[in-house]
């Protein structure tokens, strides 16, 4: 049996409370993981001075591999998102963000299985901003993409399509519109279309895209997109399937990757064990695949699918009354039967 030794990120905000949840599936695979804990966000800026240690970069550095809780980013002031520097510092540039529907979820819709690949280095989220003026009445944020970064986040959404055994991939942009940021990014997509023939190739305009999202979700696989435009449709699709709650996501480069939920850290429930820990428990599914651990990943899965099916215990975000822990509890034991 293999040993892995995975740096973990609490969180903050109910980050610490989905954590426990999270622990109570993995143990019940039985795989020989040894855990770094590190932290990062509120707790880290009040005992470091920062909300990214470089103890926590350097362990991360050190495993290759991170599982993280939800952080807290203040909105407008104070320090930038935890997520978006810890993707710049160990280029992440892969964010994968699988949508799935589960059956006895309260949704508008039952069959959807599609993953939004999003680049995750430049865009607007490169942080390049600045007012114009002394009295900061006007502010300038410049766009930046480049033919390296789009070719290698096109190219990682294509061979994700074809290791995944999905049939197509969707490019998604404004160049009707931006035709020299954006147009790069399409005339880029396409070039790399060429070389993966045996995947259906088309694009899309970004506003169509959220519209036929919600009109037709069937029809789309694997979505790939620039950094902001993926925030957003990535969220669109969360929101078809019944919620952040059940999203999980990536960070990939080539060296380092990262685990998570798409979701936040929720700092008004801190404390109450109430929200939904699927969207981490399927993060860490993910990092198990990542590992190489396929059917435990597979089985990690079902469990979740067979608990939320059961609806026995799950949280109030699914109709249930469940804690976040007695959730996990039973995803864990439904682990040991699938």
């Amino acid at each position: 049996m293999s040993k892995y030794r995975i740096s973990l990120i609490r969180g903050d905000g109910t980050g610490p409370e989905i954590m426990e949840a999270v622990m109570l599936v993995l143990n019940n695979t039985g795989l020989d993981i040894e855990w770094e804990e590190c932290i990062a966000g509120e707790s880290a800026l009040e005992k470091y001075g920062t909300p990214i240690p470089e103890e926590t970069i350097e362990s991360i550095k050190r495993n290759k591999v991170a599982l993280k809780g939800p952080i807290t980013t203040p909105v407008g002031t104070g320090f930038r998102s935890v997520n978006v520097a810890l993707r710049q510092e160990l280029k992440l540039f892969a964010n994968v963000r699988p949508v799935k529907s589960f059956e006895g979820v309260p949704a508008k819709y039952n069959n959807i299985d599609l993953v939004v690949v999003r680049e995750n280095t430049e865009d607007l989220y490169a942080g390049v901003e600045h007012y114009v003026d002394e009295d900061k009445t006007c502010a300038e944020s410049i766009r930046i993409i480049t033919k390296k970064a789009s070719e290698r986040i096109v190219r990682f959404a294509f061979n994700y399509a074809r290791e995944n055994n999905r049939k197509k991939v969707t490019a998604v942009h404004k160049a009707n519109i931006m035709k020299f940021t954006d147009g790069l990014f399409l005339d880029t997509a396409r070039e790399i279309a060429k070389d993966f023939p045996d995947i259906e190739f088309e694009d899309r305009i970004v506003d169509n895209m959220a519209m036929q999202l919600v009109k037709n979700p069937e029809n789309f696989d694997v979505i790939v997109t620039t950094n902001l435009f993926g925030d957003i449709l990535s969220d669109l699709c969360a929101g078809l399937v019944g919620g952040l709650g059940l999203a999980p996501g990536a960070n990939i480069g080539d060296e380092y990757a990262v685990f998570e939920a798409v979701h936040g850290s929720a700092p008004k429930y801190k404390g109450q064990y109430k929200v939904n820990p699927t969207a981490v428990i399927l993060a860490s599914a993910m990092m198990l695949g990542y590992l190489g651990e396929k059917e435990w990943e597979r089985r990690i899965v079902q469990a979740v699918a067979e608990t939320i099916k059961e609806g026995k215990y799950i949280t109030y975000d699914l109709g249930g009354n469940a804690s976040t822990v007695e959730m996990g509890k039973r995803i864990a034991e439904k682990l040991l039967e699938v």
